[in-house]
């Protein structure tokens, strides 16, 4: 079926045109044509959330926009999702699907041949897998707000279950199966499931997490069977080759996303490991003042949230530039610096790399006089290293979690934790340990990887340690910038988890990501140590046990002992720029 829009002189939008796979499933896309004499470049984009709905709704610009600026334009639903048959699971099918499609898309009447590929988030990661087949056709593609493998920065981190984004998410996906099956009950269980989602995520055993009972969602359960990095995770990592990609890449992301760390890594290391020069030199990235969605300047952060200057539009324009460049030859600036981000506090700035040269890890010791719980306690942060201190001492409950104010996860802030936050409710309580710098002497840009080295003991087999990095504001207000968690078991490898010995001190690395913030004069530096950020990550019962088959009886209260002194120099590494 073809129609017009209004508005639009000359567009024709033709409705689910097929595309039959090399196995026998048929795919279906939304075709957006312009008005006038072609040939056009592609844009394709392929998800799984209605290609007539998501496409215009979720980020972006209308597909109709993108089809004025002189492409066609194709939405088409993934494997097993709405219009598309087969069976879906997340990922499984993405590289040969997105490769057999890329080359269909390239074969439409009125196309040039060449084929440029957009999207976030799941959108994102259908672009990479493509681009690991190289396809002949494809030219270029902006993957936006994705990781760069699907197990550690996507449904883990540092081996602890990205709770709020992985059980929500799988919620989400489920609905569309129940959908497609016709049950209309099932339908409105799972979507009354998903708005209820903070109260369900205290489920335990969480193999028994309410809403995905109904067997619509069977990946939930094998990413809780695969908490290592295992073989099941291979086929989506990107980052395990990027030799395989030879598409430019403007990569995107927002200082508040959940795969914002992945983003990163797929910026670096296609930059330096993708498979021929020319791509290697064709890499940008792109991070703005958001998180995952919707694409909106941060409160505190990012301005006037009326500023078309961070706004999604930028989103838009520039990878119309970034298409006009590479699918149509023109010469526009657009990779004159390799990195360009909005700097929170200062404003969008144009970089030489990431991290930009004049930035260098200045190390930030913790210290206390033995009471540093809460933020009424004595923890502070200086670049001095420790001397004979005593150490800092918590307990953690697993029913007692600290709970998550803001952060990065997805997607909607009535199922996670995301933004920017008010710390208060949280660095009130003794299972926090705060250390605050003193009043900066002058204005400090951070800008780069931001990572705890922690020296700490537990009486409990298996543990969890978190950090938070903050911004104290001179009125005292404090908010977070960027968090990360270890997995005790797995402070050696991801692959190979092995228990810790109680009573006994090891050294611990949290990478807690990147960050870009300037701080003014007269704001503080602090950070959080804890064992819990729920529900961001799921609760370690601090038994060792297998994630999501031990009940609440099962669950006991750890005792933890962090220490700085000159053996065990606990410190925290920020990207200080000059």
């Amino acid at each position: 079926m073809t129609e017009g829009l209004p508005g639009y002189p000359g567009l024709t939008v033709e409705r689910n045109v097929g595309l039959r796979l090399e196995d026998g499933v048929r795919l279906r896309a939304d075709v957006y044509r312009p008005g006038g004499k072609g040939p056009w470049p592609v844009l394709l984009t392929r998800l799984p959330y209605d290609k007539t709905e998501a496409a215009a709704n979720l980020g972006f610009a209308h597909p109709a926009w993108y089809a004025s600026q002189g492409y066609i334009v194709v939405a088409q639903d993934v494997r097993g999702r709405f219009a598309s048959e087969g069976q879906f699971y997340p990922l499984r099918h993405e590289a040969a699907d997105g490769r057999e499609s890329v080359e269909w898309a390239a074969r439409l009447e009125g196309s040039s041949g060449r084929v440029g590929m957009y999207g976030f988030s799941y959108g994102g990661m259908t672009q990479l897998l493509a681009a690991t087949l190289r396809p002949p056709s494809l030219a270029c593609f902006c993957p936006g707000f994705a990781p760069s493998q699907f197990y550690d920065g996507c449904l883990y981190n540092q081996g602890a279950l990205a709770l709020a984004f992985a059980a929500g998410w799988s919620t989400l996906l489920a609905q569309e199966t129940a959908r497609r099956e016709g049950d209309a009950a099932a339908l409105a269980d799972l979507q009354a499931g998903y708005r209820q989602a903070m109260s369900n995520f205290w489920t335990l055993p969480l193999r028994d997490f309410p809403p995905l009972q109904g067997g619509r969602a069977p990946f939930f359960a094998d990413w809780l069977a695969h908490s290592s990095d295992d073989d099941y995770w291979a086929p989506w990592s990107i980052e395990a080759d990027y030799g395989r990609l030879v598409a430019p890449g403007l990569h995107i992301g927002g200082w508040y996303d959940v795969f914002l760390s992945g983003t990163v890594r797929n910026f670096l290391g296609l930059r330096a490991g993708a498979g021929d020069e020319a791509a290697r030199r064709s890499q940008k990235l792109l991070i703005g003042p958001w998180y995952h969605m919707p694409w909106h300047p941060l409160a505190g952060f990012g301005g006037d949230p009326f500023d078309g200057r961070t706004g999604a539009n930028l989103v838009d324009d520039w990878q119309i530039r970034w298409f006009d460049h590479f699918l149509k030859g023109r010469e526009n600036g657009v990779l004159d610096k390799p990195v360009t981000v909005y700097e929170m506090g200062r404003g969008w700035r144009d970089l030489d790399g990431w991290p930009p040269s004049q930035c260098r890890p200045q190390e930030f010791f913790l210290h206390s006089r033995g009471r540093a719980n809460s933020a009424l306690g004595d923890g502070w942060l200086s670049i001095e290293p420790p001397g004979e201190e005593p150490p800092d001492v918590f307990t953690y409950s697993p029913h007692l979690p600290v709970l998550s104010a803001g952060g990065h996860s997805c997607c909607r802030p009535f199922m996670a934790p995301m933004g920017p936050a008010d710390q208060a409710p949280i660095e009130i309580g003794k299972t926090v340990l705060v250390y605050t710098s003193p009043p900066l002497e002058r204005e400090m840009s951070l800008l780069g990887p931001v990572s705890l080295t922690l020296f700490a003991a537990s009486d409990a087999p298996d543990t969890d340690f978190t950090a938070r990095l903050c911004r104290v504001d001179p009125g005292g207000r404090s908010t977070n910038l960027q968090e990360g968690i270890v997995r005790a078991r797995f402070r050696e490898s991801l692959s190979r988890p092995s228990p810790i010995t109680p009573g006994r001190v090891y050294e611990y690395r949290i990478d807690l990501g990147p960050v870009g913030v300037r701080l003014a004069a007269g704001q503080r530096l602090r950070l959080d140590v804890s064992s819990s950020d729920f529900p961001m990550w799921e609760r370690n019962l601090n038994t060792g046990g297998r994630l999501g088959e031990e009940g609440p009886l099962a669950a006991r209260t750890a005792t933890q002992t962090v220490l700085h002194t000159p053996a065990c120099p606990s410190r925290l590494s920020l990207p200080v720029c000059s």
